[in-house]
């Protein structure tokens, strides 16, 4: 039962002096009104107005009730006027788990921006390099690739990126070119440890057939920075996110090897977040940012 609206009724009549009156300030009808009224009283056990043609009095409980009545409306107030500086706020502490990957190439260098303009607000980085359901440890929102497991929270995507395969000038100089996807069985390839789709690198033909190739890896590494390095230092080919590597590829550190088999598909880059109603500020704000960054990088068009 709505016990707010019969005290917000009994101290805007008490206040008036009418029912009537107190249904134009409340925005409802006369009926209404004593309708509330009347269930209040009754839930006490009391009457609380003498009911006259032109007026309603308060009775002597009336009037000893009106103070608490009051004080409970008033703060009913003060909690709805607080509520609603929560919704325009955007202070605490945002929590984001995310790969290493995007957090070092895409999150950390636009982060300083995103705290000047919301100084109130912290940030905690959590990283991880596979997506799991953290939202039971308190985490705000999460960032990652690839495909997500079934469940109810929300996945919204801000980009897709290639993945591409490539490796340093110096590797290319000493082992030569591969021509053809079967080659890279006698080059040395650099993947990753946990099981997962990216171990198998996926290639288009010219006449869009899908070649699938599962290297001999010569050397594997859980975190997808620690290939790119070992890739940029001559170690082997890599086949990397463009998210991750596309400012070495601008910058000829890395060299993109079998482009006439690249995969055309791209892989989904996704903000995971817990319910779409009711979504903090500081959620929104820090995706509707990232989203404007990441539209303007090159790997994103």
């Amino acid at each position: 039962m709505d016990h707010h609206a019969e005290l917000a009724a009994f101290v805007q009549a008490a206040r008036d002096r009418s029912f009537s009156a107190a249904a134009r300030h409340l925005d409802l009808t006369p009926s209404a009104v004593s309708k509330l009224v009347s269930r209040l009283e009754n839930r006490l056990e009391v009457r609380l107005f003498t009911r006259q043609a032109r007026a309603v009095l308060l009775t002597e409980e009336g009037q000893s009730y009106l103070p608490t009545a009051q004080a409970a409306v008033d703060a009913m107030a003060a909690a709805l006027e607080h509520g609603t500086a929560l919704r325009d706020t955007i202070s605490g502490t945002l929590r984001i788990h995310t790969m290493l990957t995007f957090a070092r190439h895409q999150v950390v260098p636009w982060l300083p921006e995103f705290l000047q303009r919301y100084p109130n607000l912290k940030v905690d980085l959590m990283i991880g390099p596979q997506y799991v359901d953290v939202f039971d440890d308190g985490v705000d929102i999460a960032i990652h690739s690839g495909p997500l497991p079934d469940s109810t929270l929300i996945a919204r995507t801000i980009a897709a990126s290639r993945w591409i395969t490539c490796a340093s000038p110096s590797y290319l100089a000493k082992r030569g070119i591969p021509r053809h996807p079967q080659d890279l069985s006698s080059h040395s390839c650099i993947g990753f440890t946990f099981k997962s789709d990216w171990n198998v690198w996926p290639f288009t033909n010219p006449m869009a057939e899908a070649i699938h190739v599962r290297p001999a890896y010569a050397i594997t590494t859980t975190q997808g920075e620690v290939a790119r390095d070992l890739a940029l230092d001559g170690f082997g080919i890599v086949r990397l996110a463009e998210f991750h590597i596309g400012t070495d590829l601008l910058n000829g550190r890395l060299i993109p090897v079998l482009t006439d088999y690249q995969d055309p598909c791209k892989e989904p880059i996704q903000l995971i977040y817990p319910s779409r109603k009711n979504i903090s500020p500081r959620i929104r704000a820090f995706c509707d940012f990232l989203q404007s960054k990441v539209a303007q990088q090159n790997w994103a068009k």
